[in-house]
């Protein structure tokens, strides 16, 4: 039957024409429905407008571009995996001699390391720690390395984001693997300590950088060089040292880009650049020594 002559028309929701509405989208002016309305600052919106607006919202970044966390979860992974690294190493104990970090091995024995075309080394060493029964250190390595890790890794995480902060550990740990293969080859060589040497270049970078009490942070920085002269009796300071150069060299760039919309892009430029760098390093190093033990 036809609407009366005169009679108001009838006004229906834009997303279910069969449902009659009064209601107007106070973005778009679209009538819309009870199921379609979602609260706003004044009035209702429509679906549509909600996302539309959730996407224009710039969402809160770090001083140093990235996206603010409040659950260091990159921290947390980290360690898990350290972890299960180490309880594997205690079902396994051969698996520290077989994915330990190791450049190549003198003369006369069976050819392993990353001269011989075990690259994965250079990463994977980062991850295990020294067995129980190693007399300098036991189980005390992973327990420090991993209380380091949970104290300082959640501060660095938080102020970089997730992104900025894992490609930082992995390239710490790399450039800690790189130095041990140029300087140490033949050294089996174990730990996260090139990457936690890392996190500090950056906690003091940063700390610098957002003018922080330096007192605090130069005592900080004072405790991990003092480390760095002990290890070198003790541990690998070719690692610590290499995770510390180039941890450092990664937060400079995060820290002093360009505050504009170049500034991922000069970050991440800089990180390929570092990773290309110890790359070839390590390529041409490991090239070296293949013709040596050949």
């Amino acid at each position: 039957m036809a609407p009366e002559a005169g009679a108001p028309a009838v006004t229906t929701c834009y997303r279910h024409p069969k449902v009659e509405s009064h209601v107007r989208c106070t973005r778009c002016d679209r009538y819309i429905c009870p199921a379609c309305m979602r609260e706003a600052a004044v009035g209702h919106q429509c679906v549509e407008c909600v996302k539309e607006g959730a996407r224009s919202v710039r969402q809160a970044r770090t001083a140093f571009g990235g996206r603010i966390a409040a659950v260091p979860l990159v921290t947390y992974v980290l360690i898990g995996l350290n972890v299960l690294a180490y309880l594997a190493e205690l079902v396994r104990p051969a698996v520290v001699g077989r994915f330990g970090m190791l450049g190549t091995v003198p003369a006369g024995y069976l050819p392993e390391g990353v001269a011989h075309g075990e690259w994965y080394r250079l990463l994977t060493g980062a991850f295990l720690h020294s067995p129980p029964t190693d007399g300098t250190f036991g189980i005390l390595h992973i327990l420090m390395n991993m209380a380091a890790l949970w104290n300082i890794g959640r501060i660095v995480e938080g102020q970089l984001g997730r992104v900025r902060y894992l490609a930082l550990y992995l390239l710490s740990a790399l450039g800690g693997s790189v130095l041990v293969l140029l300087i140490a080859p033949h050294d089996l060589v174990v730990g996260a300590s090139g990457a936690i040497f890392g996190l500090g270049a950056a906690y003091y970078v940063m700390a610098r950088r957002l003018g922080s009490d330096m007192d605090t942070v130069n005592r900080f920085m004072g405790g991990l060089l003092l480390w760095l002269l002990i290890s070198a009796g003790l541990t690998s300071w070719q690692g610590h040292l290499g995770g510390l150069l180039a941890g450092g060299a990664v937060t400079l760039a995060y820290a002093y880009a360009p505050r504009d919309g170049r500034r991922t892009l000069v970050q991440a430029g800089v990180c390929v650049g570092l990773l290309a760098l110890l790359v070839f390093l390590a390529w041409a190093k490991a090239d070296a020594l293949a013709g040596v033990t050949a």
